[in-house]
């Protein structure tokens, strides 16, 4: 009996740490997750106005989305649909990296959920964000 608690403890514990383990590292740094931050980074610097104005929003999602077209210039909407598109593509790929890097592409979406309430959260005041499938000012 005495060697069948032992076991059961060892396995307890090994179940433990492998669980402890299983965290997701969404801080992880890899080259591709730098050069992912990096272009996003530099195309906030086009989109901030967008967002400013509310012409561009944070979806539920983990996505950027033209909330608004009428708000941004005939001239200007083709470069903010490029714009928003890039984004997306970008924030795609930056889950997948994450997941991928963390040796656990099946993470993905939940990657993708985390970053959505991190996006939403860390919004500027006046900034537009999606919620249960409305738009709502921050």
């Amino acid at each position: 009996m005495n060697n069948l608690i032992k076991f059961c403890f060892a396995l307890f514990v090994l179940c433990v740490s492998a669980v402890a383990s299983a965290q997701v590292n969404i801080e992880i740094n890899t080259p591709g997750v730098s050069a992912l931050k990096q272009s996003m980074q530099t195309r906030h610097a086009q989109l901030a106005e967008f967002y400013a104005n509310g012409a561009v929003g944070l979806t539920s999602d983990g996505m950027v989305a033209l909330r608004d077209a009428n708000i941004v210039p005939l001239a200007a909407r083709q470069k903010v649909n490029g714009l928003v598109a890039a984004e997306n593509q970008d924030r795609k790929s930056l889950y997948a990296e994450i997941a991928r890097a963390n040796a656990h592409p099946e993470w993905e979406g939940d990657i993708r959920n985390t970053f959505a309430q991190r996006w939403i959260q860390r919004a500027q005041a006046g900034w537009w964000v999606q919620s249960g499938g409305g738009w709502s000012k921050k």
